[in-house]
């Protein structure tokens, strides 16, 4: 059965990022005074009494506007209402009742949901103050002092949560999980791709760059194995970079490859592989990430017999530097070609992963070194004693040799052609590490 799924809710700027970053335990959510800083939901694992629950953060519900990106935050919020097996209504004890407070509170009770009401900023330990108990009038029952802040209070309102979750079974095993983190520049189509292979609105879709500001995890079971996407915010140029809240997306883009196990490499075909396409793809193939290059809008290119040929030459010359990675040509707005991609998130997931017997690798060394003599420099030859693979995610092999300066970066790219040409490594990264001789490491 999977994890009970407690949902944080409120109006905007009320303190629902800052108790869902203390329940996470580490900063997951940007905390700004901006209210509709959180725009789409997001994800995290938490535990209390020995049960683990999913916490997801929502955008502030503002009931009534006409702006399309706050429409699409009340959505979204519902959205997480409908899945929740709690709610944690935030409401602020500085500002006591407003009407949206009201209006939030009338549509958690036509939900049929359980809510806890939490009334947060209650910063002084010890008898709440008389603007507390005005909070009953919401109909919602007894309300919970805390304070996200400082921590105060917390445990009692989880407890009231607690009572609320489903029956202990066994809880859904994550290890199997591949972590596919979404990349790329603003409005390159990331979260369309989302919505497309999760089949719902997930994240907000607008014309607008730079409306996905958080990592927004989704977990997806289907025939391939099971998946974890993360949509993240586009990677801008830093001189592009001026608030504060966009600095910390770009930061929390960056993390998402760091914890990913594929990145899927989001280009536009109506622009081609610009420079800042080279950079994303970049920080990828850096962290060693197994990598997928996804061409996306390719309904909109007026094509011919040679179109996608012609297309995959020049994204390769773009991303010299990622030969190795696999070039897939979709529509995430129509779904054209997207079915292709769980079989090759797949596919480099385990190339990524792949082990290769020190035996084997050095009948490879033994063929490559024959057909290719390794360099010399001033009558002395590189000699190459053996080879062994270090690590995986990326595979890392290790040369031990009796000098590591004849090792030149052209006869490692070649050896390094040799192993790809045996066992494929499709789609990820190799690192070549040379050891010489009376080396200690």
């Amino acid at each position: 059965m999977p994890k009970p799924i407690v949902a944080i809710v409120g109006r905007p700027n009320v303190g629902k990022s800052q108790l869902f970053n203390r329940l996470a335990g580490k900063r997951l959510s940007i905390v700004e005074d901006t209210p509709g800083v959180t725009r789409d939901r997001l994800y995290a694992e938490s535990d209390w009494r020995g049960r683990d629950f999913t916490i997801v953060d929502t955008g502030g519900i503002e009931p009534s506007n006409d702006n399309e990106i706050l429409q699409f935050m009340r959505f979204q919020a519902e959205t997480a209402i409908s899945a929740a097996d709690v709610i944690i209504l935030i409401t602020d004890l500085r500002t006591g009742i407003t009407a949206a407070d009201q209006d939030v509170a009338s549509m958690l009770q036509r939900s049929g949901k359980p809510v806890v009401l939490a009334v947060n900023k209650c910063d002084k330990p010890g008898q709440p103050e008389a603007e507390f108990y005005e909070f009953y009038n919401l109909g919602l029952g007894e309300p919970f002092g805390i304070s996200a802040l400082h921590g105060y209070g917390i445990g009692e309102m989880l407890d009231a949560a607690y009572e609320y979750f489903p029956p202990a079974d066994e809880q859904e095993n994550d290890e199997e999980r591949i972590r596919v983190a979404l990349i790329g520049k603003p409005n390159v189509g990331k979260s369309s791709l989302l919505n497309r292979v999760l089949g719902e609105e997930r994240v907000i879709v607008s014309d607008i760059a730079g409306t996905t500001r958080d990592s927004v995890d989704a977990d997806l079971d289907n025939a391939h194995g099971k998946f974890t996407f993360v949509d993240t915010a586009g990677i801008r140029k830093k001189s592009k970079v001026d608030e504060k809240i966009e600095k910390y997306s770009v930061m929390r883009s960056l993390l998402a490859v760091e914890r990913a196990d594929v990145c899927v490499i989001m280009i536009d075909a109506t622009e081609g592989v610009t420079e800042q396409d080279t950079k994303v793809a970049g920080e990828a193939h850096n962290a060693g990430k197994a990598c997928i290059i996804v061409v996306n809008k390719w309904d909109l290119v007026e094509k011919d017999g040679g179109t996608m040929k012609e297309y995959t030459l020049r994204v390769r010359e773009g991303l010299a530097y990622m030969p190795y990675a696999p070039v897939l040509f979709i529509s995430a707005q129509t779904g054209q070609r997207v079915d292709k991609l769980f079989a090759l998130i797949r596919e480099v997931y385990e190339q990524n992963h792949m082990r290769i017997p020190t035996g084997q690798l050095n009948s490879i060394l033994a063929e490559a070194t024959a057909r290719v003599q390794p360099p010399t420099d001033k009558g002395r030859r590189l000699k190459i004693f053996y080879m062994t693979q270090a690590s995986a995610c990326p595979p890392t092999f290790v040369c031990f040799c009796n000098d590591a300066r004849l090792f030149h970066f052209s006869y490692q790219r070649y050896l390094e052609n040799q192993i790809r040409e045996v066992f494929g490594l499709t789609g990820t990264p190799v690192r070549m590490v040379v050891r010489q001789r009376g080396d200690k490491e």
